[in-house]
C-alpha cells in the first residue's frame, strides 16, 4: 500500500530521501546510482529533464498498478529509515526542491 508520495522537478542531480536530520557528510554514492544509511537515501536523477516522482510503499510487496498507466518503476531502496520526528522528506541535495510529509507516524525506525 502507498503510504506517501511526492512528484517534483530538481535543479541537482543528486535526490535526498529521508528524515529531517542533516544528511550524514559520509553518505556518498561512490559511482553508484543509490546509497543509503539509517537516515537517508540519495539517488542520482535527471534534473531539470522530467518529474522525479517518488513513491513510498508500506509493503514493496504490496504495490498495484492495475488500472493505472504502466510505469516502469525502479526500486531504489528496500529497507528502513530511522525518521527521528515521524517525518519524511524528499528534495534535491542543495535544498532547491524540497517537500517534506506530515507524520507519517510516531518517530522511530520506518
Amino acid at each position: 500500500m502507498q503510504i506517501a508520495g511526492i512528484d517534483l522537478y530538481v535543479n541537482h542531480p543528486v535526490m535526498a530521501l529521508g528524515s529531517t536530520e542533516w544528511i550524514p557528510t559520509t553518505l556518498a554514492l561512490n559511482n553508484e546510482p543509490a546509497a543509503a544509511c539509517d537516515t537517508h537515501v540519495i539517488v542520482r536523477v535527471r534534473p531539470q529533464v522530467a518529474l522525479v516522482k517518488v513513491r513510498i510503499f508500506l509493503d514493496h510487496g504490496e504495490a498495484d498498478d492495475r488500472g493505472r498507466d504502466a510505469v516502469a518503476r525502479t526500486t531504489v531502496f528496500d529497507g528502513h529509515l530511522l525518521l527521528s520526528d515521524g517525518r519524511f522528506v524528499v528534495g534535491d541535495v542543495v535544498g532547491e526542491s524540497r517537500f517534506t510529509t506530515s507524520l507519517l507516524g510516531e518517530p522511530g525506525m520506518r
